[in-house]
């Protein structure tokens, strides 16, 4: 109520004024003052200037402002005038009618088009499914495009579209109308972006095409993307694939404003309300494009391959509006009639703020457009007769979204109309021809702008005239005919990507309806209620018909010759065309094709009319803030609304231009139509346009592009590189190792100076021995004599080889005679070349000098030849060589004489050349004592080998070892027990007499490495004489030799001799088994009660040591499985865990080649690059894992921790270095696969368009006139570069860490493998990269790292004090021994174990070690044994040789640490059992013991077992002497001490057998052992645990639990856990065993 007295308050007193003015109002039937009634007041008040346009007469004339506003408008200092808008303006929001109320609280619309609709927000909102009026007609029901059956839409086009241009519009509709057509489009629909990851829908171009395949190529595609759609949809035919629209479907501006808030902000000026003007362009145009607004920016096609940057465009609110200069054109328009429209509101509301001007000017442009679109344009597009219903109000329940059919065909509809050129003119009636602004030079000339030229280039006529020419040359020019013909600019030549610069849009809506699964043509109409039609002879000859039923005239007339103005040829061509294109049936239209042969003279046909109606009903009437609704939405009044209502686009386009205002030459009222005979400028017009028109320039052809193209060679140098680099880390290796050797080569010069300055012997020559291509060189000392031997001594002057040249009648001597003359070989018979190097000729000259008067001494020849140093090495027979010959010597030997099959086999097949050497080959005597593993200068050798020798050869050769091999095999103990008889009857007198039978024990006592008295071994010949009946003899026959050994005849008949030193394995069953098994079952005194006699102990002891016996299997098939199940057994948790962390490593990796496989195997790189991406994602993954575990296994400080709880029982913590290599192997691998396959998906990415990658790689931006090359992808991209450089650091470490580094350049290993930290950050910066998918290598890093990092925090927080060495020494068997100081306050428990660094090795290279020193002791002792290279290059830094008169390097301790041993003393009676080097602990268990007994300590502990399971005593003298400490001071016998010696057993040979017999002998009287010369007795074999701990229970029946420790390799310590586990099921006591392996 309000308002209508509101209204009629201001009409009457509109009236009053009118009345006291002398003008009498003039009122619509609506009762609505008409603006025309104040076109001409005030107009006395408006300055004039000559350029102000004269008002025409009419509705259709400029009006001037009203007085109060007047100077804004045309003031020369002003901002309208600043903006270049036409002074005094032309149309005036009448101020009189009280328009602009200043109304607040009003509810702008919004951008994004959410919560238009109240009750369904989402209606209408960007990014919207399209709405479906037709069912859906995909192939599979659901998401694959439809049409499958339906003809190829190339050959569509060819049948339907094709045909002759220029004729003109039949209703003279104006190029005016089309574009500004186009651009209506632009603000309600916007799907032309392709999916993502995209979907290629290629269309195969036939090899006939004019325009598309110009080779004629059988397999040519046009590519084609599908639509996005929205990706919760396409499932199920319940729920098929639903295209989305990105923009809104309303007309709420978007094309000028954007659809965000945030774009429409990027276009402002915020001032004044105005959109921001580019100050530095010629005319008022919008401002460019300098922050990159995303707009569409495709490469021109005229331009082709040019890639042009998007900063020069222009910012619109279309992103899509620079497609052409016809559509940006009307950009410019709106643009500016913004900001005429905020001048309109600043003059009269100066107070106003900027944002409420935007916003009023906003709404009354958005107004403006809705009114022009729907009243003005769309009658003119589709025909008055079929313009909207009157508007009857707003409708929630409508849904404004596009319909899919408008959307992929009847909106194409002015596709037809779209001429091959626009004309340009200006208001003098001058039609402007081209230029060198408006196109390439070749295209001067022309009169018209070509159409399929001008793609992407929409500003340079823009430029060249403003936009003036522009409209007045579209409103001037008549469009095609309304038809099926499409120009060939459209239908052949539109704008495409750079892989194929042009394309046929009419085969692209074909396909595009397909795309978002359109039914048929017929399908279509049905739906639409309109008739169908089976064939196409009634469909071609359809009527219309009226209202009541009455024929009118024909349906579809471009069947006939009325459609083709009167041309019946060409109506019944196009009969025929379509008939045979669909295959003569019309199920196979297409709606494109279909709806467009409705075409009428007025218009669209009666399916596109139908759509296109519909869709604009629903856009006006589900639209809330359609200007209209102005009474729900309050954005404006009525008298506003009435306002709008006579707004046109002449008061649009006259007001934001400088177009003459003459109706002869100017913008006539109604551009969308143009009367070409008395229209503005008819009488100058050049004519309708045509493709073959001079007046246009031809269309560039279509042209392709290689993406791969300008990435060859980054491609190519960036692998080689790589490569390379692999390569030179080879080399640099090899050169650090070859430096190295040059530098202990140096070194040794210099100790070769060192030590010939020393020598005093003048026969002692130093020089360096080369010993062969894989064992290198090595300094000598080379002494002559004495008599005919040479003896080759390392620098310590310890024998390393003696030559007797006895025999030798003659020397060869080789002299190098090139590279500097250094080497020279002796060629000695039956003795492998002795190749020496010298310092220099002069040396090498010195030596030989000396060496010919050494052979002249001795009498022997030498021959000398000078050959190259090549030669020598060639020619050499080297020690290895020696060996082969050796080895094979043997074999054949044992095979003959054992009677081995495969053996026998073997020689079998030997040739004659091969027969023949072997026969003659001949063992020197030092090579017969190296085979018996002896040495040569032993008394047992000499005798043995004087035996063999029956020719007294000096040699014995294969025969004469034959001969001895028989005799032990197949002898009986009479012949065996003589031929040991004979070997020390010197005299060969048939007697022995007492001196050599000493001599013969001394001999034996040579292999146990011990000394004994001549009282000791004089009482150990009278026990064994007594016992036998013979101790008044002083001399003894082979009867009483016999009767020794009487009691021993089942040992002595297995006895042969060992022949460990041959390098050939003697089978087990070629042994008998009664002797060993004899010597394996012994029963040995138990030292448990103090003072008890030996003969008590053996008559009351209840404990037994027995050794077993193991079944050697003779099958060859079953001694295989047998070692395997040997290996499962002592490896079995190495495997369990081995085998679970492959089970998971291939699971991550499975797990994500599936996910890329099957559930993302329709995503855009997948498709791209085929399975490589499957490869290289799971290969990724398996990285991220097994890198990251690397770092678990190097937590020490953890390991050690976990070490000593029970899960020791369940990890086999000791092989996390093994486990480590294990990794890297896995972690290896999987960069290999990673890095191949990403030069396979590298190559694919590097060969994809632009777009595609902008879609795939969302997180790595580039400009659009950039083509990411390969060099872009792999140097320009955080993923890129850190994938190289973690490559590159891999490559290092890796070569760096195999065995030859370690041992050649170790520091060098130690150094790149600190690079760990470099290559986590370099794989962590790789993932955050997000090249493919969200970064997750944290999840498997952050644990690992965590943990690494904590352990290492321990590690640090340990005080490192360097320590010096006070002792070192070196030990047979690769043992070292270090003795070092003991910091302060170090405690530590006998049993605990320590890391150390050595300073020289690297201070942060920590090892593990037992501590062999006791608690009590001053200093700290290391055993340590080298395995590998740390303590081989330990075991060589302190060497005595090395070391000579410097300090010893310093050490850096850390520890102790606490293992499971050092609880022995908390049980009653404890069992220590160490085999190898596993009984290290215990050497500090047992010092601690000794010590503690000695101050007569008090512990829990009453008895201690130890036994050492060992397969040599010689190995660990070290330990012996801790023994003999041990039973020194152990006065209580606390200590019961057990030797196993398992080498014995294995090799129980003519030896072991009289060591045997006078081991009982010698243990009776002396109370010691031969082998060892300690009290503890020694036994041959294995022990068994089972039945020795099962006696401790007898023996300490008092005691409930025992405490069992073992330390050694896991066969042993698992034989021990199964006895404890077996006794534990019982009901005696328990047994605690803690074990360690090594």
């Amino acid at each position: 109520m309000k308002h209508e007295i509101r209204l009629l308050v201001i009409f009457l007193l509109f009236s009053m004024l009118s009345i006291i003015r002398g003008q009498t109002p003039a009122v619509t039937t609506s009762g609505v003052t008409n603006i025309t009634a104040f076109t001409t007041t005030t107009t006395t008040t408006t300055p004039t200037t000559p350029t102000t346009p004269q008002p025409s007469t009419g509705e259709y004339r400029c009006t001037a402002p009203s007085a109060n506003v007047g100077t804004y408008f045309s003031a020369s200092e002003s901002r309208y005038i600043e903006d270049k808008f036409r002074p005094g303006g032309c149309w005036h929001i009448p101020i009189a009618e009280g328009v602009l109320e200043d109304r607040e609280h009003i509810e702008y619309e919004g951008y994004d088009g959410w919560y238009n609709n109240a009750a369904h927000p989402e209606l209408g909102a960007v990014d919207s499914p399209m709405v479906r009026v037709l069912p859906p007609a995909y192939s599979d029901g659901s998401y694959h495009p439809s049409g499958n059956d339906r003809p190829n839409p190339f050959d569509i086009s060819e049948a339907v579209f094709r045909g002759r241009t220029g004729f003109p519009s039949t209703n003279n509709k104006t190029a005016f109308l089309v574009f500004f057509g186009q651009q209506v489009v632009e603000e309600v629909l916007d799907a032309q972006g392709s999916g993502c990851p995209p979907e290629y829908f290629n269309i195969p171009v036939p090899q006939n095409h004019p325009h598309l395949n110009p080779n004629n190529l059988s397999d040519f595609v046009m590519p084609f993307l599908r639509a996005r759609h929205d990706t919760s949809t396409g499932f199920s035919p319940n729920n098929p694939r639903q295209p989305l629209n990105e923009i809104t479907p309303y007309m709420d501006g978007g094309l000028i404003y954007g659809t965000s808030k945030t774009w429409a902000d990027a276009l402002r000026e915020f001032k004044g309300g105005r959109l921001a003007r580019d100050k530095n362009e010629k005319y008022n145009v919008p401002e460019q494009n300098t922050i990159r607004l995303p707009m569409a920016n495709p490469p021109p096609p005229r331009d082709h391959p040019e890639l042009k940057k998007v900063n020069r465009f222009w910012k619109l609110g279309n992103p899509r509006g620079d497609e052409n200069a016809f559509l940006l054109t009307f950009g410019v328009l709106w643009f500016r009639w913004h900001n005429y429209l905020a001048h309109q509101i600043q003059a009269r509301h100066s107070d106003w703020t900027d944002e409420r001007i935007y916003n009023e000017a906003r709404k009354w442009t958005i107004a403006t457009y809705q009114h022009i679109v729907m009243y003005e344009w769309l009658p003119s597009w589709i025909g008055e007769e079929n313009e909207l219903d009157k508007y009857t109000g707003y409708h929630p329940d409508v849904d404004p979204g596009i319909a899919v059919v408008f959307q992929s065909a009847a909106m194409r509809f002015g596709h037809t109309l779209v001429p091959p050129g626009v004309y340009r003119r200006n208001e003098n009636c001058e039609f402007r021809t081209t230029t060198g602004m408006t196109g390439k030079p070749d295209a001067d000339g022309h009169k018209a702008l070509r159409t399929c030229n001008t793609f992407w280039n929409p500003q340079e006529p823009i430029r060249e005239n403003d936009i003036d020419e522009l409209v007045l040359g579209m409103a001037s020019q008549v469009t095609e005919r309304e038809d099926n013909i499409i120009t060939p600019d459209l239908r052949g030549f539109v704008f495409g990507g750079l892989e194929f610069n042009r394309r046929d849009l009419m085969a692209v809506n074909i396909q595009r309806a397909r795309d978002t699964g359109l039914p048929d043509y017929m399908t279509a109409r049905k739906y639409y209620g309109l008739p169908t039609y089976d064939s196409f002879d009634e469909y071609f000859d359809a009527n219309s018909t009226d209202a009541d039923g009455n024929v009118i005239g024909k349906r579809f007339p471009l069947f006939f010759a009325e459609g083709h103005g009167g041309n019946e040829t060409s109506a019944e061509e196009l009969r025929t065309r379509v008939r045979n294109v669909f295959w003569n049936l019309t199920d196979r239209m297409d709606i494109w094709p279909g709806g467009m042969l409705e075409t009428r003279p007025t218009g669209p046909g009666e399916l596109f009319t139908k759509i296109i109606r519909d869709q604009f009903d629903r856009i006006r009437n589900g639209d809330r803030f359609w200007y209209e609704n102005y009474k729900q939405n309050g954005l404006f009044t009525e008298q506003e609304v009435e306002v709008i209502k006579k707004l046109t686009v002449w008061h649009v386009v006259m007001s934001v231009t400088n177009i003459t205002t003459d109706p002869d030459t100017g913008f006539q009222p109604n551009p969308f139509r143009y009367d070409t005979e008395s229209g503005p400028c008819a009488a100058q017009h050049p004519g309708q346009l045509s493709e073959s028109s001079d007046f246009v320039a031809p269309c560039t052809p279509l042209q392709q592009f290689d993406y791969f193209s300008g990435s060859e060679v980054s491609f190519a140098l960036t692998f080689v590189g790589v490569g390379l680099f692999a390569v030179g880390c080879v080399l640099m290796l090899l050169f650090l190792a070859k430096r190295k050797e040059q530098q202990v080569a140096m070194q040794r010069k210099v100790n070769q100076a060192s030590l010939r300055k020393k020598a005093v012997d003048e026969n002692l020559i130093t020089c360096s021995e080369w010993q062969g291509k894989d064992d290198g060189e090595r300094t000598i000392q080379l002494k002559l004599g004495p008599g005919r031997l040479l003896q080759v001594m390392n620098e310590r002057g310890k024998l390393q080889r003696t030559i007797d040249l006895a025999r030798v009648q003659s020397i060869m001597l080789e002299v190098a005679a090139n590279v500097k003359q250094k080497m020279l070989a002796m060629k000695i018979p039956h003795e492998y070349d002795l190749i020496l190097k010298f310092s220099g000729l002069a040396v090498r000259t010195e030596f030989i000098q000396r060496f010919e008067s050494f052979l002249g001494e001795v009498g022997i020849g030498r021959e000398r030849r000078e050959i190259t140093q090549e030669q020598i090495i060639k020619l050499a027979y080297t020690k290895r060589h020696r060996q082969l010959q050796l080895e094979k010597f043997f074999r054949v030997a044992f095979a003959q004489a054992f009677n081995i099959e495969h053996d026998r086999n073997e020689a079998m097949t030997l040739n004659t050349e091969q027969s023949k050497e072997v026969l003659q080959c001949e063992l020197t005597r030092i090579e017969f004592a190296e085979a018996l593993s002896m040495r040569p200068d032993t008394t047992f050798v000499e005798q043995m080998f004087k035996l063999v020798d029956k020719d007294s050869t000096g040699y014995v050769n294969f025969r004469n070892f034959l001969d001895m091999m028989c005799i032990f095999t197949k002898g009986t103990p009479e012949m065996k027990s003589k031929l040991l008889f004979d070997m020390y009857d010197i005299n060969q007198d048939g007697h022995i007499s007492r001196e050599e039978f000493r001599n013969m024990l001394r001999s034996f006592m040579e292999l146990g490495n011990e000394k004994l008295s001549n009282d000791e071994i004089d009482a150990v010949i009278n026990a064994m004489f007594k016992s036998s009946g013979i101790e008044e003899q002083a001399e003894i026959a082979l009867e009483d030799f016999n009767k020794l050994l009487a009691s021993h005849q089942d040992v002595l008949n297995a006895a042969t001799l060992n022949f460990e030193g041959a390098g050939v394995e003697i089978p087990k069953e070629a042994r008998m088994e009664n002797a060993a098994s004899r010597a394996r079952r012994t029963i040995i005194r138990a030292y448990s009660v103090k003072d008890r006699t030996d003969e008590q102990a053996l008559k009351h002891s209840s404990l037994k040591v027995e050794t077993r016996r193991t079944h050697y299997e003779k099958n060859a098939v079953k001694q295989t499985v047998n070692a395997i199940v040997r290996y499962i057994e002592n490896h079995r948790l190495h495997i369990f865990w081995g085998s679970l962390y492959t089970l998971v490593t291939i699971g991550i990796f499975a797990e994500r080649a599936y996910y890329y496989s099957v559930e993302r195997e329709h995503s855009g790189l997948r498709r791209i690059a085929g399975y490589g991406v499957t490869v290289t994602r799971g290969a990724a993954s398996g990285m991220m894992w097994t890198y990251t575990c690397l770092l678990v296994t190097m937590s020490r400080n953890t390991i050690t921790f976990f070490r000593e709880t029970f899960l020791h029982r369940f990890i086999p913590f000791d092989a996390a270095i093994a486990l480590h290599k294990y990794i890297a192997a896995w972690a290896m691998f999987f960069t290999i696969i990673h890095c191949i396959g990403h030069a396979i998906n590298f190559y694919h990415i590097s060969t994809q368009t632009a777009n595609d990658l902008t879609c795939l790689f969302r997180n790595f931006f580039h400009a659009t006139h950039e083509l990411p090359k390969f060099h872009y992808w792999c140097w320009g991209t955080i993923t890129g570069v850190t994938g190289i450089c973690a490559t590159l650091v891999i490559i290092l470490m890796y070569t760096f860490a195999i065995q030859y580094a370690r041992r050649h350049v170790f520091n060098w290993f130690w150094a790149t493998h600190n690079l760990y930290v470099v290559l986590y950050i370099l794989m962590f910066l790789h993932g955050s990269g997000r090249l493919v998918q969200p970064a997750f290598f944290h999840f498997f890093f952050l644990g690992p790292a965590i943990l690494f990092t904590l352990d290492q925090l321990v590690s640090i927080s340990r005080k490192k004090v360097e320590i010096s060495v006070v002792k070192a020494e070196l030990h047979p068997s690769e043992v070292m021994s270090l003795v070092f100081k003991r910091p302060q306050n170090f405690e530590y428990k006998s049993g605990q174990w320590v890391r150390i660094a050595c300073l020289t090795q690297g201070s942060r290279e920590y090892h593990p070690f037992t501590l062999s020193s006791a608690p009590h002791e001053e200093h700290l002792s290391l055993h340590i044994r080298a395995v590998g290279p740390w303590t081989t290059n330990l075991r060589s830094t302190y060497d005595p040789n090395a070391i000579k008169e410097h300090a010893y390097p310093k050490l850096y301790l850390d520890g102790p640490y606490g293992e499971g041993h050092q609880d022995w003393y908390k049980f009653d009676v404890a069992v220590l059992i160490g085999g190898g080097i596993g009984v290290t602990p215990f050497a500090s268990i047992l010092k601690d013991i000794v010590f503690k007994s000695s101050i007569k300590a008090k512990f829990t502990c009453k008895k201690v077992y130890f036994l050492w399971v060992t397969r040599t005593q010689k190995k660990f003298e070290w330990l012996t002497d801790i023994i003999r400490e041990v039973e020194d001071s152990d006065q209580q016998n606390f200590v019961s001490t057990h030797i196993f010696i398992t080498q014995f057993y294995q090799k129980f040979d003519l030896r072991t057998t009289m060591l045997y017999v006078c081991e009982s002998h010698f243990q009776k009287i002396s109370g010691r052992s031969l082998f060892t010369g300690l009290s503890s007795t020694t036994h041959f074999g294995r022990p068994e645990f089972t039945q020795f701990l099962n006696s401790l229970q007898d023996e300490h029946h008092n005691v409930n639990k025992f405490g069992v420790f073992s330390c050694g390799p896991p066969l042993m310590t698992r034989s021990v856990e199964n006895a404890c586990s077996q006794l534990n099921t019982g009901d005696g006591a328990a047994f605690i065993h803690h074990f360690e392996n090594f």
